[in-house]
């Protein structure tokens, strides 16, 4: 069995949630880093240590010449009702295609956690995780974070924006007080709150991702000005236009290119 391309994981009962959505978007024409797709009976192929299945795999992994993210994508997950948010693993700067079996093992284990299953049986869902697996190319960003194209606390029409130095997982993780920004449905910039912002992650050279403290005068200094705050406003009507209103996303700014790394419906359920 062959990893899928990306684009082409649009189903959601073989991928899992967030391929099925990154493949939409890629599909759309949104700035989603390269990448291939597990299935769910893939992901158990690797478990049972399938010699072809992990061949083709890493040879997948070859072509996308450099690091890559590991993330899971399991059935039902970043659907509105459930996003498994700290249940299952990502495994960032994995650099080598010997070590990439071992990550999704990881990441399929993850779904496998008393913690899972007990989200699993809060949701009414069957324990049993059926989980995919998203190979990406690794975005080395120089600040990234989350958006939301609602206010998630009070249902507005606002675009509130969390941003860090480096890596998003420091915001996502809570390692960092993020700037926030609020802009308005036409992406007029309403307010601008600068964090503190001590740490930033970023790629280990040897694999995984390292804590490094930030520089004094830039601890809190605003990550993202108005061309960008711009920027993240267009990508933002650009993913409504795709998948409707009150979105959650991820994205990075690298250099001078945004990233889309993930888009969900603002979940109900954590």
């Amino acid at each position: 069995m062959s990893p899928t391309p990306l684009e082409e994981a649009f189903d959601e009962s073989r991928f899992g949630g967030k391929a099925a959505s990154l493949a939409r978007s890629l599909r759309a024409g949104l700035p989603v880093p390269p990448g291939f797709a597990l299935a769910t009976t893939h992901v158990e192929d690797v478990f049972r240590g399938h010699a072809e299945t992990m061949r083709n795999m890493r040879d997948e992994f070859i072509r996308l010449a450099g690091p890559c993210a590991v993330r899971s994508s399991a059935v039902g997950e970043d659907s509105e009702g459930a996003s498994f948010a700290g249940q299952h693993i990502t495994i960032l700067n994995v650099r080598h295609e010997s070590l990439l079996s071992d990550a999704v093992l990881k990441v399929r284990e993850s779904a496998h956690t008393e913690s899972a299953r007990a989200y699993r049986r809060k949701l009414g869902m069957d324990e049993t995780p059926r989980i995919g697996v998203v190979v990406q190319r690794m975005v080395e960003p120089d600040c990234a974070g989350v958006m939301f194209t609602k206010n998630p606390l009070t249902g507005g029409d606002e675009r509130v924006i969390e941003a860090a130095w480096g890596l998003g997982e420091a915001v996502v993780g809570g390692l960092v007080i993020p700037d926030n920004h609020v802009l308005d449905a036409q992406g007029r910039v309403l307010r601008c709150i600068a964090g503190e912002k001590y740490i930033e992650l970023s790629s280990h050279p040897e694999g995984g991702v390292m804590e490094k403290p930030v520089a004094e005068d830039r601890v809190s200094v605003l990550c993202l000005n108005e061309a960008m705050l711009a920027e993240l406003h267009a990508l933002a009507a650009r993913c409504e236009a795709c998948y409707g209103k009150g979105l959650d996303i991820e994205w990075a700014f690298a250099g001078d290119k945004l990233y889309l790394l993930q888009c969900r419906a603002i979940t109900r359920n954590r």
